[in-house]
């Protein structure tokens, strides 16, 4: 059976029997978990036809039903009651004014023939969860890190909580747990996170008692990673602080991945929630190969099905990469220019001007390739290049993305170079090489430089080359994506530009970090008398344009993972098409023990890396004298 919406005789009765009703808010929409305060249509309301009305307030907002639970037994007495049993599968409908024109996408059952308008018809349960909804409000959030004494956790899980909280981004009823072996008391944990909290530059009022209160609802409890028995004593002190409200629980691995199954198994047997919603964010990486990230993929979803599993790759959260979309398909100037018959070359580089520094030990075991290039690099990679999709859901982006992968070509050895920091001398310091770390393993080839040369087999982007950089302790540290744009045939002006044609080429440059900026070099006329051309830039600088303090990717993919909003993270078959990529390679490597070419720590990188690029007619954009 289906429930409608519609105009019928049973309406009327419906609203005498509920009596009078407290008079909606101002500003209707459909509930989905209200963002900071603020409400967007969801996708099964929209689909629907059901209008709920949120409320902004502290917490993420207040769910405002006409009517209260009581109101709901009358609409289905009246509704099973009432003579608008219509069509032959026996639906019972009852249509509201907003639902004319709503067709009705979300039955299998034939239509029933109505005489006012389309019925808009949800199922049972799509009707059970909205009604649902008006208890929300009584829900709690428990989140819980695991792994809260380290670094990750310290510097960027505790901070990017305080500031969604500070910015009343977080429910009304939320508590923090922290997990490790660490022994410590609340007041310790509290004391270890006050020193990592600080407050929006643009807000920095009341910002002591905010801490304050956000303090108060750490806690903190010691426990060994592989003990149900630890866990259940958790899941109980948890369970204190709900009391009988609606339990949803948020449990975020920041430990080491070996450790992940261990957590996971405990988690789910003795502290998931028995009447709300549980989800696990697993930080990376996720596996060393192929085979690694299947084995882990297998394990977890022993204990969890695919959507309580956020595989969270941070970069996806920054604030560019997520304007990466809006940029392209909401601006009519660039959609048509973004395939193989405009743009030359794309180039997504990533450089730090650091070494490892003390954290050897683990960066050896990957290496460049895994650490950067076969996540953060390759998400940008697929966002960038994907087709439009048919909404903006989760799943429509991620089937996108997936395409792009699965439609990238093998890599070959000879489109890959591979570097290692070496010791420098720059006036009168002495900057270590990668071996001379004392957490890396003497004669070490794990590569701290990578560039490649990728390539997608489909109509938009065949032969177009996509060049990746990632290197550490290089000349500076950035995050970038440049498109470089074909030469203008028959150019009128090339010779103002002498035989280096590159300089006359247009390049779109979007800079992720630091000091996010979105700019466009065009050409144009110096003023004056003569004709005499320049290069310039049409500029976004995100520090000149918004006053506003950009968010901490953290904040951003925390907030979506309490909501349900996938769209940032990576599917399962996102990560094994993107294995499916890189691991041929890395095997390779291994495999013939390749030496990598060294190069002076704070340098611009490996010769090799130059040679790649001029293979292909590129050069490196990050690299020339404008920038």
């Amino acid at each position: 059976m289906a429930l409608s919406c519609m105009r019928c005789p049973a309406a009327a009765a419906v609203r005498r029997a509920a009596g009078p009703q407290p008079p909606p808010p101002p500003s209707s929409v459909a509930f989905s978990f209200a963002r900071c305060g603020g409400g967007v249509r969801s996708a099964a309301a929209t689909a629907a036809g059901w209008r709920i009305d949120a409320v902004a307030g502290k917490g993420g907002g207040r769910l405002f039903f006409s009517g209260l639970a009581a109101f709901w037994d009358s609409v289905l007495s009246a509704l099973f009651s009432s003579p608008c049993s219509l069509g032959n599968s026996g639906d019972t409908v009852v249509k509201g004014p907003m639902d004319t024109g709503v067709e009705n996408t979300a039955t299998t059952s034939a239509p029933p023939k109505v005489e006012n308008g389309t019925p808009s018809a949800i199922t049972i349960e799509e009707f059970e969860d909205l009604a649902s909804l008006s208890k929300d409000d009584e829900a709690s959030v428990s989140i819980t890190i695991v792994g809260a004494s380290g670094d990750l956790a310290k510097k960027k899980i505790f901070p990017a909580l305080f500031a969604l909280y500070y910015e009343d981004c977080l429910p009304k009823h939320f508590s923090i747990f922290g997990y490790a072996r660490s022994k410590m008391t609340d007041a310790e944990l509290r004391d270890m996170v006050s020193k990592t909290l600080t407050c929006r530059i643009d807000k920095r009022e009341n910002c002591s008692e905010k801490m304050e209160e956000f303090l108060k609802r750490c806690f903190y409890h010691s426990g060994q990673y592989d003990s149900e028995t630890d866990f259940m004593e958790l899941g109980k002190k948890i369970k204190e602080h709900e009391g009988s409200r609606v339990s949803n629980r948020l449990f975020y691995l920041s430990i080491p991945p070996n450790i992940f199954l261990d957590v996971v198994k405990c988690a789910s047997r003795s502290a998931s929630s028995e009447n709300g919603w549980t989800r696990v964010i697993v930080e990376k990486p996720f596996g060393r190969d192929s085979e690694s990230s299947a084995a882990l993929t297998r394990g977890l979803k022993q204990y969890l099905v695919e959507d309580q599993i956020f595989r969270i790759d941070h970069y996806l959260g920054k604030e560019l990469v997520e304007n990466l979309s809006v940029l392209r398909f909401s601006n009519l100037v660039f959609e048509p220019l973004w395939s193989r018959q405009y743009i030359r070359n794309v180039q997504l580089i990533f450089s730090e001007d650091f070494g490892t520094e003390g954290r050897g030990g683990y960066f050896d075991s990957y290496g460049i390739i895994r650490d950067i290039m076969q996540n953060h690099l390759l998400q940008i990679l697929a966002l960038f290049a994907m087709e439009t999709p048919i909404s903006l859901e989760a799943e429509d982006i991620r089937n996108e993305k997936v395409k792009v992968l699965r439609s990238m070509k093998p890599l070959q050895l000879e489109d890959v170079v591979i570097g290692q920091y070496k010791s420098h001398t720059k006036g009168c310091i002495t900057y270590p090489g990668y071996t001379d770390d004392k957490t890396v393993p003497k004669g070490s080839l794990a590569p701290t430089f990578a560039a490649a040369a990728l390539f997608i087999n489909n109509a938009r982007w065949d032969g177009v080359p996509f060049l990746m950089k990632a290197g550490k302790a290089l000349h500076t540290k950035q995050a970038e994506i440049r498109v470089q744009f074909r030469h203008v045939p028959g150019n009128l002006y090339k010779g103002a530009f002498g035989t280096d044609l590159d300089r006359a080429t247009n390049e779109l440059v979007i800079r992720v970090q630091p000091d996010e900026a979105i700019y466009l070099k065009i050409n144009n006329k110096i003023p004056g008398l003569g004709m005499r051309l320049d290069r310039s830039n049409l500029n976004l600088h995100y520090a000149a344009r918004y006053s506003k303090e950009i968010p901490d990717a953290y904040e951003r993919l925390l907030l979506d993972a309490i909501e349900g909003e996938r769209r940032l993270f990576i599917r399962s078959d996102e990560l094994d098409a993107a294995w499916e990529l890189f691991t041929p390679l890395l095997k390779e490597l291994e495999q013939k023990r390749t030496a990598p070419e060294l190069y002076p720590y704070g340098s611009r990188g490996p010769v090799g890396a130059h040679y790649l690029a001029a293979k292909y007619n590129v050069r490196w954009g990050d690299l020339s004298s404008e920038d």
